[in-house]
């Protein structure tokens, strides 16, 4: 049993529910874990007063916790595992994309009603450097709303608005580093020894060159190596994304406890999920890639038993884009089996179906899944398909060559297919930071471009039109209905195209991902009633398939997903299993042409048991007439068994 688990017995157990009672109780039962993850750092022959310290940071920072989030808290508690609902709906914006600030943000709230959406990821919205930033990820300060949002008010007053409508809020806690402007750079650039040690700086190359021999690069093309010499204080500082980013040296417990309290207080702003963004860098070390160390997996499990002990109401995403294997290991394991982080992205689906768009067919996507390890039954995914980054091409290699396929030449084509290298693509993607030493580059481009709508526009073709929207409804489709928080990235469900303004944007014209950041569109949103527009068709088909999961229970992460093999490799088809018999097979067509499958296997699992099953997505009965099934051309089906 994890530890979210044991706090959750105890609360439900307790008749008179005193939080501080109730505080104690979970801060014994973390204690053993929370000591033995922190020893493993920080050696108790050298660090007993920071353990000590850390104690007696847990107290007050539960202390100055709001009474109202403590309550809701304890409500959480009781309520189990809330974010493996199939009540959940996501979507991800930049504030000032969407609508300005926070306050424009609140008035928008009855657009996310009409949609189904109750759970908002927010772009940073703390203060940052002007001009390059890294859309808000080098952070000023982890607290301070960057006055172009609003106000510290204002966030109080929105998070406030969200539980009064039952909505959840997630934000970034950029966990990695600091910009070269926050308080502790810039004590460090006057001088200061402390400081200085609260990142990884030293007095020449010698030990930085070191290091740079096994350090991939993350921007080769405009932050290439992963060290910058900062003259004002004769330095060399890490900084493996940008050189304006200062990685955070956690070998030193003082910036963890320093890092701990800023997460905390930033929860105590209302977040309900904090999204701890570049974990798998977190812990350096000489001679590896500095990724995915076991460190940087007790420092994680460490931040979470602590936020368990203070705010057990809120929970951790892990931000890890790494190998399928490896993103399952953010849940943790072993002894911190489920005791990491509660979410993770689904990237590996998310980079999965890319490639099934672009190949038209599923093999790669079922031999890559059957090969990752179950996830804890505690856990959950964000499932997408598109958010504010760029799509990696992270496919394992030996999987790729079991197929037959050359794992280089398939990545250049599938570059190719996205990034208009192919006259016959429909796709209109631009290329991100490709390394010509190594051939490897990643695709950027909003949902609806990459899936031909843009194109087809151009060309006034109707057909490819109708083709570009069916794309766009079954790779949601599969998101809705994978298992997890599905998270919609703002405009996709309007289609909105790529956005090519950036390149006039001196802050921006390096930055390609820029494309797939676009205005939301309110103009258009103004027309949503002409049901003849691509973006009205593709609205009110997610509108329906959001409600349709919001009143299935079947849709929750219940972790009975299975996939099911056909024959067909264009064809993707999984199953989920809910209370009793009841059931949803998810049925999928990647290819242009109509595909036919056998359906001896469909009526073994029990769908035609009481006649023809229902197709939610049309709401008409799937209707026998043979022993075979068609599918159209990027159809979805969702088969519901009573």
């Amino acid at each position: 049993m994890n530890q979210a688990n044991i706090h959750r017995l105890v609360a439900t157990q307790l008749k008179q529910k005193d939080a501080d009672a109730l505080f104690d109780l979970r801060l014994a039962a973390n204690l053993p874990l929370i000591q033995k993850l922190f020893s493993s750092l920080y050696p108790d022959e050298h660090h007993i007063n920071h353990f000590q310290k850390l104690m007696d940071l847990l107290s007050r920072l539960y202390a100055s916790r709001p009474s109202e989030l403590k309550k809701q808290d304890l409500e959480r508690l009781d309520s189990g595992n809330w974010y493996q609902s199939e009540k959940i709906m996501g979507m991800q914006l930049y504030v000032e994309h969407f609508n300005k600030d926070l306050n424009g943000l609140k008035e928008k709230l009855p657009y996310f009603k009409d949609l189904g959406v109750n759970f908002l990821h927010l772009m940073p919205i703390t203060t940052r450097p002007k001009g390059e930033s890294d859309g808000g990820y080098a952070v000023n300060s982890y607290l301070q709303v960057d006055k172009k949002y609003g106000t510290k008010e204002d966030l109080l007053a929105l998070t406030s608005e969200f539980r009064k409508e039952g909505m959840y809020l997630m934000l970034d806690f950029v966990v990695n580093h600091t910009s070269n402007e926050f308080s502790w750079a810039k004590k460090a650039m006057k001088g200061d020894k402390k400081y200085q040690g609260y990142y990884y700086t030293f007095e020449d190359y010698t030990i930085p060159s070191e290091f740079e021999k096994t350090l991939p690069e993350v921007f080769p093309e405009t932050s290439p190596g992963s060290f910058t010499y900062v003259p004002e204080m004769d330095r060399w500082v890490m900084t493996v994304f940008n050189s304006y980013q200062w990685d955070l040296n956690y070998t030193n417990p003082e910036v963890f406890l320093e890092m701990l309290t800023n997460l905390v207080k930033l929860t105590d702003l209302g977040v309900d999920v904090v999204r701890f963004d570049a974990l798998a860098f977190l812990w350096k070390k000489m001679g590896t890639i500095s990724q995915n160390l076991p460190e940087a997996h007790n420092l994680v499990s460490l931040f979470r038993m602590c936020l368990q002990v203070v705010a057990p109401g809120v929970i951790l995403l892990a931000e890890a884009i790494v190998a399928p294997t490896d993103i399952i290991k953010y849940f943790g394991e072993d002894q911190k089996m489920g005791n990491e982080c509660e979410v993770a992205y689904n990237a590996s689906l998310m980079a999965l179906l890319w490639n099934s768009i672009a190949t038209k067919r599923t093999s790669l996507l079922y031999k890559s899944l059957d090969h990752v390890p179950p996830k804890p039954v505690d856990c959950t995914w964000i499932n997408y398909i598109r958010c504010h980054d760029d799509i990696g091409l992270g496919y394992e290699n030996q999987l790729i060559q079991e197929l037959g396929w050359n794992p280089n030449m398939h990545r250049k084509f599938l570059l190719d297919y996205y990034c208009q290298h192919l006259d016959w693509s429909p796709s209109k993607g631009l290329m991100f930071m490709y390394n010509p030493k190594t051939g490897d580059g990643r695709i950027t481009g909003s949902a609806a471009s990459l899936l031909g709508l843009e194109k087809a526009l151009e060309l006034k073709d109707d057909a490819l039109i109708t083709e570009s929207i069916n794309k766009i409804i079954m790779m949601h489709g599969i998101i809705l209905a994978f298992g997890g928080i599905p998270l919609i990235y703002a405009g996709d469900e309007i289609g909105t195209l790529n956005d090519y303004s950036f390149r006039n944007d001196n802050s921006k014209k390096d930055d390609s991902r820029w494309v797939n950041r676009p205005m939301q569109d309110w103009e258009i949103i103004s027309k949503l009633d002409n049901g003849n527009l691509p973006q009205s068709k593709i609205y009110h088909m997610l509108q329906k398939l959001i409600n349709i999961r919001k009143t299935n229970p079947v849709f929750a992460d219940n972790n009975s997903l299975s996939l099911c093999h056909t024959g067909n490799d264009h064809i993707l088809v999984f199953e989920k299993r809910g209370n009793g018999r009841e059931g949803l097979l998810v049925v999928c067509n990647f290819d242009e042409n109509a595909q036919v499958i056998e359906t001896g296997w469909i009526k073994r699992l029990g769908y035609f048991a009481k006649g023809d099953p229902i197709d939610l997505v049309s709401g008409n009965k799937l209707v026998m007439k043979s022993g075979l099934l068609e599918i159209a051309p990027y159809q979805l089906l969702w088969l519901k068994r009573d």
